[in-house]
């Protein structure tokens, strides 16, 4: 019966699910697979999400089903660990998230009207989050930020858990004047400072950038992200430019990089924004 559900391409999850058991088998399974505890997997967990949020941004649909079913396996993984120690299986994880959707989202489970705006359906997410949180024993406004968030990512969360209760800037203008004033911080400290008190100062102007980028209604991670991909983009244009010279960068200069990165930047922005 086992064989012949791993072999069924139609069987959904349940297929999965037997194939992860006898992946772990201690007897029959796969030795790596067999070692690997929460720890272990959980830096594959990080790298398939962003995987799969790569391939969002590349708009490649074949590869985000390809990364879609990578990400649910760590799931499954996840879920027969926790099965085989007691803690919890894939129908209680199952369960969990269902409870909570229903729980969160009255105005369409529940007796609440669909009639609100989407600034209120969100003030009514983050009270119900709330109210979960307290029944966590969470008191802290910060507490339940996770840590293994990427830093960038994890400075705007725990600034937008602080705006909820008032600690925030009124203005974004306030906030660009606090970057002018880490910015004249930081150079101070490097020029007289030592590399741990340079770091700390860079460490605040960074935090504040998240800050700016959460008053502009942005997202500081995804924007570093296409910032990160625009850069490779036009790079790989002075590299392409570079070769039809037949160079390389290490045969180039500064000045001649730089006067084909302006060229490629022109390209892209095309004849109706040269001007």
């Amino acid at each position: 019966m086992a064989d012949t559900l791993i072999h069924d391409q139609d069987a959904g999850i349940k297929r999965l699910l037997e194939i992860m058991r006898r992946l772990r088998d201690p007897d029959t399974g796969c030795p790596w697979d067999i070692e690997q505890d929460f720890a272990s997997i959980a830096p594959y967990t990080i790298e398939e999400a962003y995987e799969v949020a790569d391939a969002i941004e590349r708009q490649d649909w074949p590869e985000l089903e390809g990364e879609l079913g990578d990400l649910l396996l760590q799931t499954v993984y996840h879920a027969a660990m926790g099965q085989e120690v007691g803690h919890f299986d894939f129908q209680s994880v199952v369960r969990n998230i269902s409870n909570k959707m229903v729980a969160r989202h009255p105005h369409v489970f529940g007796d609440e009207s669909r009639d609100k705006s989407a600034e209120q359906q969100t003030a009514d997410w983050e009270a119900i989050k709330a109210q979960e949180r307290a029944g966590k024993a969470q008191q802290g406004t910060l507490e339940g930020v996770a840590v293994g968030l990427p830093a960038l990512l994890r400075a705007y969360k725990l600034q937008k858990r602080a705006a909820r209760v008032g600690f925030d800037w009124p203005d974004t203008g306030d906030v660009i004047a606090k970057i002018t004033e880490e910015a004249a911080e930081l150079v101070e400290a490097r020029d007289t400072l030592t590399q741990t008190e340079v770091e700390e100062e860079f460490g605040d102007l960074m935090f504040v950038m998240a800050n700016l980028g959460r008053h502009l209604g942005l997202d500081p991670e995804a924007a570093l992200r296409r910032a990160n991909a625009k850069f490779i983009r036009r790079f790989s244009g002075v590299e392409t430019r570079l070769a039809a010279m037949g160079k390389t960068p290490t045969d180039s200069d500064l000045a001649e990089m730089d006067a084909l990165w302006d060229a490629v930047k022109a390209d892209e922005r095309g004849p109706a924004d040269a001007n």
